[in-house]
């Protein structure tokens, strides 16, 4: 029979270590595949689209705000016109020939959003914008005015105190001072609903929805989710829209609503593509443009031109006449000359650190893009603003 060793504090410190390391490598392995099989950035249903008809309507009207210290339109045709009509509602008829001077009253378009379910005595903010010369706003209080639908119906009633952010004086000399803008003001809950705008929620056997953007890979993939969730609810009829078969009992509809715009999808990957702000410099390119194997080649030419002028005069009493004479000194340089190779398949990583290699202004950088372009190495679509 053999004699057992011994186990001694350094044999278990080594056994422990390799315990250890052998736990570490599984867990880092682990993590790995974690990460492996981890899916890209989710979103949710309702931040990539919304269901047909469930949305806001423009509302826009015509009023007039009265109330002003002396910064109104004056003797505005269509403000006289407009206020004979509102005083002979009340009764007050003004004589013929008359143009009142209206100092006090400005004419003003009144617009507003209706949301989506808005019922009829609810509140709705109002944006009121000066129409003619008044000056300011400030102070004024508008006049009940209707505001109408795209349709020609009346959806809501506008009145109230404007709130203005903005401020402007004037002096007799001609001097201004405007502080933001004061010819524009809001009505907090100005305008009650009227009229209720018709969604389609509750009726028809399929209610559709639309994508923000169209993609025919995330419309699938959104199909998908629904029917892992509710199968044979949704199909694609195109790059945008989804028409989804609910039940029609409006409380169970709105739960089954609620729960898909909950759901989680990975949408696609966005086109490659270069925006380019021509009036501002501004150039933006996203993650997905790739590059081709190309050598870039950027250099600026300077030409500079200096202009002096001698002046020579004669020496005292030589009965001589000063001279005058130019003198033009004209040099060439050329600046910032690199020649740099760009790999097949460069990130946006890349694409950056070899644009910086060269020294590029923003107006530089869209010559280079778009040489890039026409020679067929830059892999997006450029849009210019």
């Amino acid at each position: 029979m053999t004699a057992a060793h011994p186990v001694t504090p350094r044999t278990a410190r080594d056994t422990l270590r390799r315990s250890l390391a052998q736990a570490l490598r599984w867990l880092l392995l682990c993590c790995a595949l974690l990460l492996i099989s981890a899916p890209g950035h989710a979103e949710r249903v309702r931040d990539l689209g919304a269901f047909q008809g469930v949305r806001s309507n423009q509302l826009t009207g015509y009023g007039i705000v009265v109330g002003l210290d002396g910064t109104g339109d004056d003797n505005l045709e269509y403000l006289t016109q407009a206020m004979r009509g509102t005083a002979g509602r009340f009764g007050v008829q003004l004589p013929p020939g008359i143009s009142p001077g209206l100092k006090n009253a400005a004419a003003v378009l009144i617009t507003a959003d209706l949301p989506a379910f808005a019922k009829p005595g609810q509140h709705i903010d109002v944006t009121v914008s000066a129409l003619g010369r008044a000056k300011s706003l400030r102070g004024g209080a508008l006049i009940l005015s209707p505001l109408y639908g795209a349709d020609g119906q009346i959806y809501a009633m506008a009145q109230g105190n404007l709130a203005v952010g903005g401020l402007g004086v004037s002096g007799r000399d001609g001097s201004k001072l405007s502080v933001n803008v004061p010819t524009v003001g809001r009505i907090p809950e100005g305008a009650s609903v009227e009229r209720a705008v018709e969604t389609g929620f509750d009726s028809g056997a399929e209610l559709r929805w639309n994508l923000y953007h169209a993609d025919f890979l995330t419309a699938a993939r959104v199909r998908d989710a629904i029917n892992a969730r509710y199968p044979g609810t949704a199909r694609v009829e195109d790059g945008v829209t989804l028409a989804l078969a609910l039940p029609a009992a409006t409380d169970t509809r709105a739960s089954v609503m609620a729960a898909i715009e909950m759901l989680s999808v990975v949408p696609a990957e966005t086109p490659a593509k270069v925006i380019v702000n021509s009036r501002t410099g501004t150039v933006v390119i996203n993650s997905a443009v790739r590059l081709a194997p190309a050598a870039i080649s950027h250099g600026k030419l300077v030409l500079k031109v200096d202009e002096k002028i001698q002046v020579s005069q004669p020496a005292p009493f030589s009965q001589g006449q000063t001279v005058v004479t130019p003198q033009s000194q004209v040099s060439a340089e050329e600046d910032g000359s690199h020649l740099i190779l760009t790999k097949g398949g460069a990130s946006l990583a890349k694409v950056v650190d070899a644009l910086n290699l060269l020294g590029v202004g923003p107006s530089d950088l869209v010559e280079i893009l778009q040489a890039l372009k026409q020679a067929g190495a830059l892999k997006a679509e450029m849009e210019v603003l």
